[in-house]
């Protein structure tokens, strides 16, 4: 994946993280929470891969 990609991905994991928690904690299901943190965890991480990728590209270019 590009670095578009991955933080495109990441956002969007986030956001879907995000509203499970919501969702699990107005339904008092902690099990949807504890998914919906995982998402968004994994959502942040594919978020800094991309910046991450997005670093590297700029200093090989500049090389």
């Amino acid at each position: 994946m590009g670095s578009m990609s991955d933080k495109i991905s990441g956002k969007a994991n986030e956001m879907a993280g995000k509203t499970k928690q919501a969702v699990g904690d107005m339904t008092d299901n902690r099990s949807l929470e504890a998914k919906g943190a995982a998402q968004e965890a994994k959502g942040k991480t594919q978020v800094a891969k991309g910046e991450a990728k997005d670093a590297v590209k700029n200093v090989v270019d500049r090389a």
